[in-house]
């Protein structure tokens, strides 16, 4: 099976793709701050969600 390589994507794709990367830490960082001041299990399923999505990002698996 072919390695996923973001560059062949379609350039609306790719810049879809490049957007949700930068915007993801700043998400994440507020997230973060919600949940540490009201706990509730949407929030830190959700905190959970951005968690594994940076990490994809950082180790370029997307």
């Amino acid at each position: 099976m072919a390695r996923y390589y973001r560059y062949k994507l379609p350039p609306w794709g790719r810049h879809c793709l490049f957007i949700a990367e930068k915007v993801t830490l700043p998400i994440m960082i507020f997230q973060l701050i919600r949940t540490l001041l009201i706990p509730t299990t949407f929030d830190i399923l959700l905190l959970g969600v951005f968690i594994g999505l940076f990490v994809a990002f950082y180790l370029e698996w997307i």
